[in-house]
């Protein structure tokens, strides 16, 4: 039997963006509009809509774009239904992440294509859902949301914009550099970063991977690490390790450590005894 459901996650670090993991087989959407975009990728059977004045089929690893207030419908296209994700960006989300990243560029952007085939795009959209699912990681989330979006309306908005040739800013990527090193166990978002820097939060990321050679939360991460071995090296326990570096539970700790070190912690502390 095929089952019918539909949950949404609502991101309030992201401005309340709306996040729907569907799986559909009967049901049959009549024209409808929404406030948002929908942008969603189909990751099981397929889905027909009506969009643009024509009908639209897009089957497993398509890309499926409705612009904010367009009327379309929904239905599925094969007897075994379809399975997707998507978010809700409203015209003001997007129009905010063009302004510091495209060359004239004004106001929210508009897809002309219903339905986009474009491997990469989805696997990083995919990367993206399964990102904001998570709990924590919001400097993580918010550069991933932040660069797919922006590759996505350069790439299939309604005119092919070249991104802002904007200036160096490499002492303020460096003070942010350090301010992050300095207290790796607090929660930054990219914005709060970008704002610090007086950069758009576009530029900002791109000139923070130039000079340091990670993306914030990449850098992040490492900081984190190396106050985790030096209070590991201080005999503080594993638990206490995990919540004073900013590490959402323990078993997080543990991952990162583990793919940075080649060991667990528990590994790191009994190779600290033999030496």
């Amino acid at each position: 039997m095929y089952q019918e459901q539909a949950n949404y996650l609502h991101l309030r670090e992201l401005g309340g963006l709306e996040l729907l993991k569907a799986q559909y087989h009967q049901t049959q959407f009549s024209k409808h509009v929404h406030e948002g975009y929908c942008i969603g990728v189909i990751e099981d059977g397929a889905q027909s809509f009506f969009r643009t004045g024509e009908l639209h089929i897009a089957p497993k690893g398509d890309i499926i774009l409705v612009n904010a207030d367009e009327i379309h419908t929904g239905s599925s296209a094969v007897e075994s239904g379809w399975r997707y994700r998507a978010i809700y960006p409203t015209p003001e989300m997007l129009s905010e992440l063009g302004k510091g990243s495209f060359v004239n560029r004004h106001g929210a952007p508009w897809f002309p294509k219903a339905v986009v085939r474009d491997e990469g795009l989805a696997q990083q959209l995919c990367l993206l859902f399964d990102l904001l699912e998570q709990k924590d990681n919001f400097l993580l989330k918010e550069s991933m949301y932040l660069s797919t979006l922006t590759y996505l309306m350069s790439r299939h908005g309604q005119s092919q914009c070249d991104l802002v040739q904007l200036p160096e800013a490499q002492k303020k990527v460096l003070m942010i550099k350090e301010l992050l090193a300095s207290s790796p166990e607090n929660n930054y978002s990219l914005t709060e970063l970008a704002n610090l820097a007086g950069l758009s939060a576009w530029h900002f990321l791109r000139q923070f991977k130039k000079y340091v050679g990670l993306p914030p939360h990449g850098w992040l991460v490492q900081v984190r690490l190396h106050k985790a071995r030096q209070m590991l090296k201080n005999e503080h326990s594993i638990a206490t390790v995990a919540l004073m570096c900013g590490f959402s539970d323990q078993s997080h700790f543990n991952r990162h450590f583990k793919k940075a070190m080649g060991v667990t912690p528990a590994q790191y502390i009994s190779n600290l005894a033999k030496s």
